[in-house]
């Protein structure tokens, strides 16, 4: 390659880079522009704490379905974090070749599946199962947990192995010197030393699982509450913006936009924290930091 193309691919990613930039920053300023009046009007306090989501009578707090997005969300951390750590010890340290060759495009396969075939599922087989063993109607923050944690896996399977396999392999060889077994060099060496990846995979994969809408909308029950138990229906933000995004006007098309702004805010700072983990956290290994 020339010196006169490479100056051209050069000049033409960061043009791409800059055009990426544009679009968010204008895309963000949209959603800001169009949810602040709404803000403005309710107040924020009172949209963010509020109880009652009820546009018929100019009633718009998004409490309920802030704490909606955070059960589902944690829910499904909660069932997906260990069978995904599991998944990619065993990927990155355990599985034969011949294992990992059929199980790796299996696992990346379900990251391609559409959201709305997720949901359909969940619709047709999880729900009804929820309830007849389960009791209500089958519509609740459990049953979209339960599709979340298939949805979240691969992200966070595929994130964590690259952690491991990070790790230098010194390390690894140093342990196995000194004796340890393989399974006590996994796991009070390589995983100490992949937390920060780790951790950066659960958080994307909690960001996921936060912007997730069609299959919670299809199986979560879709009722403003805060949840007395995890059978309970609920509504999560997505779900309010996409149910009523339709035919809203007036006030309640800009409570809508703050209601973005309130799941943008909350998915920033989900990045922010992942980025703290991948850059700055220091895990300390033989008197060492990594």
């Amino acid at each position: 390659m020339t010196k006169y193309e490479e100056f051209l691919v050069e000049k033409g990613l960061f043009i791409m880079a800059i055009l990426s930039i544009v679009v968010i920053v204008l895309i963000i300023g949209f959603i800001f522009q169009q949810g602040f009046p709404a803000m403005d009007q309710i107040g924020i306090l009172k949209f963010i704490f509020g109880m009652n989501w009820s546009p018929s009578d100019d009633q718009y707090g998004v409490f309920t379905m802030i704490i909606g997005s955070l059960g589902i969300t944690a829910l499904s951390l909660l069932f997906a974090v260990p069978l995904s750590l599991c998944c990619a010890i065993f990927l990155a340290e355990l599985a034969p070749r011949t294992v990992r060759r059929i199980l790796k495009p299996v696992i990346e396969t379900l990251a391609g599946i559409p959201s709305v075939v997720y949901g359909f599922f969940g619709l047709i087989v999880l729900v009804p199962i929820m309830r007849v063993y389960f009791g209500g109607t089958g519509f609740s923050m459990l049953a979209a947990s339960l599709i979340l944690t298939v949805m979240v896996l691969p992200t966070i399977i595929s994130i964590s192995e690259d952690a491991l396999k990070s790790v230098p392999v010194e390390y690894k060889e140093a342990s196995l010197a000194l004796g340890a077994t393989h399974w006590q060099t996994i796991r009070n060496v390589i995983f100490p030393a992949a937390i920060p990846g780790i951790i950066t995979a659960i958080i994307l994969g909690m960001g996921r699982a936060i912007g997730e809408t069609l299959a919670v909308i299809m199986v979560a029950g879709n009722v403003a509450q805060i949840p007395n138990s995890i059978f309970d229906p609920v509504r999560a933000l997505t779900s309010n913006i996409a149910l009523e995004m339709g035919y809203a006007t007036g006030l309640h098309y800009s409570a809508l936009f703050a209601t973005g702004i309130v799941l943008f805010i909350m998915i920033i700072i989900l990045l922010i924290i992942a980025n703290y983990f991948h850059y700055k956290k220091k895990v300390v290994i033989g008197g060492g930091y990594l």
